[in-house]
């Protein structure tokens, strides 16, 4: 494969960006990065806490710093980015420049399965909410994102879908854009 793969995972909140993307890296051998741990990283706050003090707006602008950074890199890697990430900034743009973008579709039912109740205290938008309400607020969001999401380069559909499968994909697109 390339010597510089950058392969960043898009989709919405709960789709397994972060566990499938462990999963890819391990299997490429590639670093692996959570682009929200990132941000915490960087200024030294948790996600809600950022969102809870700064709001939105100054998340979304240090977010976007934070994956500059990351895309500039000269190292191949696997970033899962914020389900939001995508749609803000110019985001997706500067994703399909430097990197393999890869949308991971999920069904929303089981998304919301995935979340629960117990995991939603780190994600700010849906910290209160009841199951319903959850699949209320994915169904909004997939509305508002999809059209980034359907951006990227590569589309996996479903809710199983494994790694191998996507290393496949990277390969038949590496070599497609080779012979371009």
């Amino acid at each position: 494969m390339d010597k510089d793969l950058k392969i960043v995972l898009v989709g919405l909140p709960g789709s397994g960006k972060s566990t499938f993307g462990k999963q890819l890296a391990s299997i490429l051998q590639f670093p692996f990065y959570d682009l929200d741990y990132q941000i915490e990283e960087s200024y030294q706050m948790k996600i809600p806490d950022i969102f809870s003090r700064y709001g939105e707006g100054q998340f979304r602008r240090w977010e976007t710093e934070v994956l500059q950074r990351l895309l500039r890199k000269e190292a191949s890697f696997v970033l899962a980015s914020g389900g939001g990430c995508p749609c803000f900034n110019d985001n997706m743009d500067l994703i399909n420049k430097k990197a393999v973008s890869v949308y991971l579709d999920v069904p929303l039912e089981e998304i919301s399965k995935r979340l629960g109740l117990t995991k939603t205290q780190n994600r700010p938008m849906f910290s209160g909410l009841d199951q319903g309400e959850i699949i209320l607020k994915l169904k909004s969001l997939l509305v508002e994102r999809d059209y980034f999401y359907r951006q990227s380069k590569i589309k996996l559909s479903g809710e199983d879908f494994s790694a191998e499968l996507l290393v496949s994909e990277l390969i038949r697109l590496l070599r497609s854009s080779d012979q371009a």
